[in-house]
């Protein structure tokens, strides 16, 4: 009633809400990107560069998210100069190691380099019109997705490009062609010193005269498994939310379901 946008807020509080009451994880955390610029766009300027502005509605939205993780007594994670799924991919590959198996909800497609770790999966919550499904996604799934396996997927970005993030790849050589030349060569390095073997024109136009973009984009699309951030599991225990400020909140947003 006060001209508050509350769509995104909302979206977010059913979705956390769903993931507890459907799942009910034994550690829970929600990882944010920052403002300040990544290393991944010091390196490269042009990195979403390309992408406009977040829009005033979201921006005005955006302070109730740690408000909301508050009230559910879920840990917010993030760190400057890195994007969150750095820190993501940097987390799961220490709970591997400590023997707990790892979920990442994301549709990012970039992290799905992260699933060959068998105690790693992705769920995907995917919209068509006004239904929501939830998609897990393992070392299966992904290859079915994309053609490759998750120990492919930054190659087969780095032929492809990634419009999303801004960088171009291989001019010329879509999903299916990056799929067909790794069938053939193996890797980047095997598909750049063999194009002359490759029949399509296009395809060995984009390893000859694109190799630089190329092996940029590989970098670019690579995780970051080293972020200095280190997994403390007993501070992602799930709890119970804390009703009194989850009462306060959702009625001064007036989430009428909710409060």
């Amino acid at each position: 009633s006060r001209g508050l946008p509350t769509n995104a807020i909302f979206g977010f509080t059913m979705t956390l809400r769903k993931l507890i009451r459907d799942h009910r994880p034994d550690y829970l955390g929600v990882v944010l990107d920052t403002k300040e610029p990544t290393f991944r766009q010091e390196r490269y300027p042009q990195y979403k560069a390309h992408r406009a502005p977040m829009p005033e509605d979201m921006v005005a939205q955006l302070p109730y998210l740690d408000r909301l993780c508050a009230a559910l007594r879920i840990p917010v994670i993030r760190l400057a100069k890195y994007e969150a799924d750095d820190i993501m991919g940097t987390l799961a590959r220490q709970a591997s190691a400590a023997g707990v198996q790892t979920i990442l909800v994301t549709n990012d497609k970039d992290l799905s380099q992260l699933v060959h770790d068998p105690d790693v999966a992705m769920l995907r919550v995917e919209k068509s019109g006004s239904e929501t499904r939830e998609v897990f996604v393992d070392e299966a799934g992904v290859k079915q997705k994309y053609g490759v396996g998750p120990d492919q997927i930054v190659e087969w970005l780095s032929l492809t490009g990634d419009a999303a993030d801004g960088f171009d790849g291989g001019f010329g050589i879509g999903p299916k062609g990056a799929v067909l030349l790794l069938e053939q060569f193996g890797s980047v390095e095997g598909a750049l010193a063999g194009w002359e073997q490759v029949k399509r024109k296009n395809y060995r136009e984009g390893l000859q005269k694109h190799s630089e973009d190329i092996l940029l984009a590989r970098e670019l699309a690579e995780s970051d498994l080293h972020v200095p951030v280190t997994l403390a599991l007993e501070s992602l225990k799930l709890e119970e939310p804390d009703r009194e400020l989850a009462h306060q909140l959702f009625t001064e947003l007036e989430f009428n379901t909710l409060s």
